[in-house]
């Protein structure tokens, strides 16, 4: 299993490259939060078992949780071995947002 850094997931956006960005913080750390990285879908990290079939596999799938550790790696694994490139981001949204990258606030 993978990782993409900051910088690179960075450049992906910046500079337009087709992938899919999910959000997979438990409901309680995202609503908390209240930000999200742009372009991101939140999916229930609980019940992936609901969405995983959704998520393309001919493309490079980001998940981030709150500091890149076992949510988003666990489920990174878990698509990889369904056959998606599915990388985790390194260091999470907190790593994210302390990089000074660009979050927005949750939608509704």
């Amino acid at each position: 299993m993978s990782h993409i850094t900051l910088a690179e997931l960075a450049l992906w956006q910046r500079g337009g490259l087709a992938h899919t960005l999910i959000d997979v913080r438990r409901h309680a750390a995202r609503q908390s939060d209240g930000t999200e990285i742009a372009g991101a879908q939140w999916h229930d990290p609980a019940q992936w078992l609901d969405w995983k079939d959704d998520v393309a596999a001919d493309r490079l799938t980001v998940l981030y949780c709150v500091h890149g550790h076992e949510v988003s790696q666990g489920l990174a694994a878990a698509l990889c071995a369904m056959g998606v490139d599915a990388r985790y981001l390194a260091g999470g949204i907190a790593a994210w947002k302390a990089s000074g990258e660009a979050v927005g606030a949750l939608a509704g």
